[in-house]
């Protein structure tokens, strides 16, 4: 597929010169003329297609590469990127069909699935004494094995109590509980985060890295199901809504 003319596509004539830039190209991208892995143009030919210098086609193509929109391959030239998965704030969706939706394959880790007892922040999620049995998970979920999610995850076992003798593997905690315990209330908190070792090493990322945490209580109409902590690296995932009125 071959560029078109920016004048063609984007109304630049009021924009700074980089942000034209940057508007041609995100154009190009939600149009479906420039595909993810399509070879966008070089900083010369920006800067001769829009008379700018190079300095201000490269400022254009570095802010849409650290948005995630462009990735820069050394030697080889800059490209368009993969599409960020997204979820919802609005509902509570299976991530593994998300992935499925994507056209990608779904896969995960199970790092933890056992008894153990209730802290004070975890008893007040859940309505539970301190020291209360509960049961406790963590599973990594991959996106074409890319980890997408951490998920920490802790179920009240009077209201799930075949909880640890599920095949997580098969079907997520997801899943199971809107099955065995269908939703009718969810709490939802979103905070930036870095990714500390315990994080950092399961999602495959440094230390310190960027990440989307989502604290998440569930309920049905029997009572608080679970307390869940999902944690996505920044470049990864992004969260969305849309509201009618």
């Amino acid at each position: 597929m071959s560029s078109q003319s920016p004048a063609t596509t984007t109304d630049t004539g009021s924009q700074p010169r980089y942000a034209a830039i940057k508007a041609h190209i995100r154009a190009q991208i939600e149009s479906g003329e420039w595909p993810a892995h399509f070879r966008v143009p070089s900083e010369n030919q920006l800067s001769q297609d829009f008379s700018v210098s190079r300095m201000t086609a490269r400022r254009a193509l570095s802010e849409l590469t650290d948005e995630g929109v462009l990735i820069r391959s050394q030697g080889l030239g800059t490209f368009v990127a993969e599409p960020v998965p997204a979820g919802s704030l609005l509902e509570v969706r299976n991530i593994a069909d998300e992935i499925a939706a994507r056209g990608h394959s779904y896969a995960n880790r199970i790092l933890k699935l056992e008894q153990t007892t209730a802290s004070t922040e975890v008893a007040v999620a859940l309505g539970l004494a301190e020291g209360a049995a509960v049961y406790h998970s963590i599973i990594v979920h991959l996106d074409n094995d890319l980890p997408i999610q951490f998920e920490e995850r802790y179920t009240n076992p009077t209201l799930v109590p075949d909880y640890l003798h599920q095949d997580f593997s098969a079907a997520t905690p997801n899943e199971y509980l809107t099955h065995v315990a269908p939703l009718t209330e969810v709490d939802t908190t979103v905070e930036a985060i870095g990714a500390d070792e315990t994080v950092a090493r399961a999602l495959e990322i440094q230390p310190g890295t960027a990440c989307l945490q989502i604290w998440r209580r569930t309920k049905s109409s029997a009572g608080t199901v679970s307390f869940a902590r999902l944690v996505h690296p920044g470049n990864r995932y992004r969260l969305g809504a849309q509201l009618r009125f």
